[in-house]
């Protein structure tokens, strides 16, 4: 029997490898013994592909790439590496070369769009208070007080930096679509999952941080990938 690949978690904007914890342990409960979780700097999507691809070279045998949220722009500009066997997507970006993430928020602004406040250093926070009916009004209120005071922020302008060349293009791919996000609409995930050719794609009626709120059931869609890939 063949072993388990390599999981490589990327997180997204406002959060940190942290934000996979229960998927983690999830994966681990499965037989996962090789989970990897990148801590990206969130100031460039050159920059997070770039720290992002040392993590994959790191590694020994396959690797399969996990993204959530700008996680899945991060694995799709750098997931064309040879020892990458497929890339899952976790309510997240899946652009096409040229595109960038804020370009596809455009199509279908979200919900929590007006709860985003960037800061005089260039940063862009989700306002604390707003915090949890923005990005995880699934979880509960100390899951998301935690989550609001440590929050990652991007530099605002890698939200318009765009993909060279698409890694989806190439390698197989899933989607997991949450219809209750309120930072990427369900909308654009729809739209990103159907022009994947994704093996699968389901729905979870979830918040952005399905990640967190039904890690059982992300955690089964990364199974399912790694046993596929």
């Amino acid at each position: 029997m063949p072993s388990k690949p390599t999981i490589l978690l990327v997180h997204g904007f406002w959060g940190g490898a942290a934000h996979w914890g229960k998927v983690i342990v999830a994966l681990s409960r499965k037989g996962y013994q090789s989970i990897c979780a990148v801590e990206n700097p969130l100031t460039s999507l050159a920059d997070d592909a770039g720290r992002t691809r040392k993590m994959v070279a790191q590694q020994q045998g396959p690797v399969l790439l996990v993204g959530h949220s700008y996680g899945g722009a991060v694995i799709t500009e750098a997931g064309d590496m040879p020892n990458v066997v497929g890339l899952v997507y976790i309510a997240a970006f899946a652009p096409d070369a040229g595109e960038s993430p804020g370009g596809i928020t455009a199509k279908n602004p979200p919900v929590a769009v007006p709860n985003l406040a960037p800061d005089s250093d260039g940063y862009l926070w989700i306002k604390p208070d707003k915090f949890h009916e923005s990005f995880c009004q699934d979880l509960t209120a100390d899951e998301a007080l935690v989550m609001a005071v440590t929050q990652k922020a991007p530099v605002a302008s890698t939200f318009e930096n765009t993909i060279t060349a698409p890694a989806w293009k190439k390698k197989p791919s899933w989607y997991q679509i949450s219809s209750e996000d309120r930072m990427i609409a369900p909308a654009n995930q729809e739209w990103m999952s159907g022009r994947l050719g994704a093996r699968r794609v389901i729905t979870l009626k979830a918040s952005h941080a399905s990640l967190a709120s039904m890690p059982d059931e992300v955690t089964a869609l990364i199974d399912e990938a790694a046993s596929a890939a």
